[in-house]
């Protein structure tokens, strides 16, 4: 299958960006409200470290079993038709936050955040192949980082609006909540979460009714020849390789985005359920970076291999670093008034900085020669968000086997971006497996 746009596209791409633009800002809001909502939850539900950590793992295992699937759905009913649908999913999602809120039961959280994550995962199925193809593949990360603004930025604003919808009033973090504060807190989740359900249903009427351009196909296999598309997507170690990449960026990614408030809340940090504003804050500079340097002034391969050894240092940092320490604070924050918060905290932070520009280089180094098997090949790569699970879900448990507690748990990102450091120098290089 070769991709092109409709031949009823229009002269520019302007109005079709526009509209994606605006689902990569959705698709950011709904994403990153889990760094507000895992403390949250922990805070109400008494949960352990472990248990918060399936909070992120509901919503990213779903990636697992829908991301194929979800080309299927594709190419069945077109990447347009594909987008409504991923939106009216996360909308009945959004619906199921409401008798969860209403009875407490962990169970029906997690399964909220699972048919959340599998409404994300069609709408980034459909959506991202457009970025790439609306325009040169060489300029794909500039245009990728342009999205990735405007999804972090909206990571910037979750936590914001659900902190001041929620949580403004209860400030206080060391002292245990009641059962009339529980009961308070929980029901503050029912009309935000119908609002957003009501707008993002309302958007997927617009976005089918839209003039978005498709994605035709020609010559497209039928789903049948499901496992000959993978096997054939999979002798591509470029994109074999980058599927593992994309895997340990998200299980870094939503590491330093998500647990970042959970730490803080266990370092008595007051507005904890804001700290992952500080991280989407950093990426979203990590993207500006992006824009203006790639391609004029650095490759795709040098800036995600230049990502991946500030995420070693970092990480480095985060494990053995003081809690006590505010010397960064002082240096950064404090001349603008904003309050002290511990190095460590920080250094989470600044890893925003370090994962910016790993997505929207990985996602063209591994689609790049892959012709008619893209679809294919990017639902492959957005089944790489499945790192989400297992990263929070492997940090939770470091958090409990090692004497540091959490900042143990961080021990985890090493490994990860040692093995993106590999693909920027060697993977993507890679045509073949001999």
């Amino acid at each position: 299958m070769e991709m092109t746009l409709s031949t009823q596209r229009p002269k520019s791409n302007a109005l079709p960006m526009a509209i994606v633009a605006g689902l990569f800002f959705i698709l950011g809001f709904a994403t990153w409200l889990n760094g507000s909502l895992m403390p949250y939850l922990q805070q109400i539900l008494q949960l352990t470290p472990f248990q918060a950590s399936l909070i992120l793992f509901s919503f990213y295992i779903a990636v697992t079993f829908s991301a194929l699937p979800s080309a299927t759905i594709i190419r069945k009913v077109g990447y347009k038709n594909g987008m409504a649908l991923g939106m009216a999913t996360m909308m009945v999602a959004g619906l199921l936050f409401i008798p969860a809120a209403k009875t407490q039961v962990f169970a029906l959280f997690l399964f909220a955040q699972l048919v959340m994550g599998s409404g994300i995962t069609l709408l980034q199925t459909a959506v991202n192949p457009y970025v790439v193809r609306l325009g040169p593949e060489e300029s794909a990360a500039a245009r990728i980082s342009i999205m990735g603004i405007l999804n972090k930025g909206a990571g910037v604003i979750a936590p914001i609006v659900f902190t001041a919808l929620i949580l403004s009033g209860f400030k206080e973090v060391s002292a245990p909540l009641t059962q009339i504060e529980i009961d308070q807190m929980a029901n503050s989740l029912i009309f935000p979460y119908l609002g957003m359900s009501v707008f993002i249903g309302l958007l997927a009427l617009a976005v089918k009714k839209s003039p978005l351009p498709e994605l035709e196909s020609e010559d497209e296999g039928e789903s049948s020849q499901n496992k000959g598309h993978i096997k054939e997507a999979l002798s591509h170690p470029n994109l074999a390789l980058g599927v593992v990449a994309l895997f340990f960026y998200v299980a870094v990614e939503v590491i330093a985005g998500d647990t970042i408030g959970t730490f803080a809340l266990s370092l008595g940090v007051e507005n904890y359920s804001i700290m992952t504003s500080y991280t989407m804050m950093c990426m979203v500079i990590g993207y500006i970076l992006g824009i203006a340097l790639i391609p004029r002034f650095i490759s795709q391969q040098a800036a995600l291999m230049v990502s991946a050894i500030l995420g070693l240092i970092l990480s480095a940092g985060i494990v053995f670093g003081s809690n006590d320490s505010y010397m960064i604070a002082n240096v950064i924050l404090a001349p603008f008034g904003v309050a002290k918060i511990p190095d460590t905290l920080l250094m989470i932070a600044f890893l925003g900085l370090a994962n910016a520009i790993v997505w929207p280089a990985v996602f063209p180094l591994a689609l790049s020669g892959m012709g008619k098997l893209t679809s294919t090949g990017s639902a492959l790569l957005v089944m790489g968000i499945s790192g989400g699970a297992f990263g929070p879900l492997l940090w939770g448990g470091m958090s409990s086997a090692t004497s540091l507690g959490m900042q143990g748990g961080y021990l985890v990102m090493l490994p990860c971006y040692a093995f993106i450091l590999f693909y920027a120098v060697k993977g993507h290089k890679m045509k073949s497996w001999s």
